[in-house]
């Protein structure tokens, strides 16, 4: 079931992806594809229900964070002090 799942999401994000979208549904798209990346990690993994459940958490984050910096085009560099900085990507 799992691997239906994450298959379509996967399948879903690319669909979309190639068309215009706002911040947002980036955002979204983002959240998804991460999701789906974290799904199918956890099912590589071999990963329990509760391992698999915070994988796809923390893939949606990363992706929907991924997708709103690329469209600001703004990076968050870590000082070494435990603070970090938001500057325009290199």
């Amino acid at each position: 079931m799992t691997k239906y799942l994450a298959t379509g999401v996967l399948v879903a994000t690319m669909a979309l992806s190639g068309c215009q979208l706002t911040q947002t549904e980036r955002q979204v798209v983002g959240g998804l594809a991460g999701a789906g990346a974290g799904l199918v990690a956890a099912d590589f993994l071999r990963a329990d229900q509760n391992w698999t459940i915070l994988t796809a958490l923390a893939g949606a984050a990363a992706g929907a964070m991924v997708a709103r910096n690329r469209a600001t085009n703004e990076c968050a560099y870590a000082v070494g002090d435990g603070t970090y900085r938001v500057r325009p990507c290199r």
